[in-house]
């Protein structure tokens, strides 16, 4: 099975067309054409030895804001600041997204309130009789190579990623946290990063301590249950796990029909030429 991080493949096919000139508006026909050759490169690329491919996406008001309302706070904030028209971006995201549920043979699953993080790890851990190809550079998912079926390739800088110790990897994230999704480090406040305070500091040498048994101060331990039930990916609740299986299960026994009349409506000559390979 090989589980696709959807949106990291939009985002990146965004960027490259975009380049440095963010104010520039997309161009919905030459990005629906570059999503769609990269499914197909992957698709060449990988199904031999992986397997159908599924498409996990990201749906919105995520589950971990009722565990953690500052999860992702800072995004929008971020993206009102951008030059990027997002919510024009998010519209055509949303629209290629149904076209390829509709048209194409692969599963595309997408829950309410869940991540693609979920789905995937989710999907993999499922899946365990099977060899499985996560197609992401998302870290996050390294903790899985615990597993010994579950391998990672970055489909953007084209290689595989790798760790010789994922569960120590792990805990090197619940210990640090993650900016980028607005989760401090243990010896920080919840509200760290929406109230822009410093985190305090915490060197390797703790984590290491930690790891190897020196007792936790309970407000630490506090946040390192804070931190876990947010990162972890063997900890996601069971009602969003049977939902991600019920949606993947509904998704089953596409077929091809479709395609070669999609390639006609939306002039994609070049793509026609490779029909077979999608």
């Amino acid at each position: 099975m090989i589980l696709i991080d959807f949106n990291q493949v939009m985002i990146s096919n965004l960027m490259y067309q975009l380049g440095n000139h963010t104010n520039v508006p997309l161009e919905e026909g030459l990005f629906r054409h570059m999503v769609l050759n990269s499914l197909r490169t992957y698709k060449q690329q990988f199904h031999s030895e992986f397997g159908e491919m599924v498409i996990a996406c990201d749906d919105k008001n995520y589950w971990r804001k009722q565990l953690f309302p500052y999860y992702k706070a800072n995004r929008k904030k971020k993206r009102d600041e951008s030059e990027i028209n997002w919510n024009t971006v998010f519209d055509i995201f949303n629209k290629l997204r149904a076209e390829i549920k509709e048209n194409f043979p692969y599963r595309v699953v997408v829950v309410e309130s869940v991540e693609a993080d979920d789905i995937i790890a989710t999907l993999a851990m499922e899946n365990s009789d099977e060899p499985i190809l996560i197609l992401s550079s998302d870290k996050d998912f390294i903790q899985l190579q615990k597993f010994k079926n579950i391998k990672q390739y970055d489909p953007i800088r084209k290689k595989w990623i790798k760790h010789d110790n994922p569960q120590y990897y792990l805990w090197e994230h619940i210990m640090r946290g993650d900016a980028g999704d607005g989760i401090p480090n243990v010896l920080s406040d919840d509200d760290t990063f929406v109230t822009n305070k410093r985190q305090k500091p915490l060197t390797s040498k703790k984590i290491e301590s930690y790891w190897k048994g020196e007792q936790v101060p309970d407000e630490i331990n506090r946040n390192i249950n804070r931190n876990k039930s947010l990162v972890d990916l063997t900890l996601i609740p069971d009602y969003v796990k049977k939902e991600i299986i019920n949606k993947y299960n509904s998704e089953a026994n596409k077929d091809r029909s479709k395609i070669f009349n999609y390639f006609i409506k939306y002039r994609l000559k070049n793509l026609m030429e490779s029909v077979g390979e999608f």
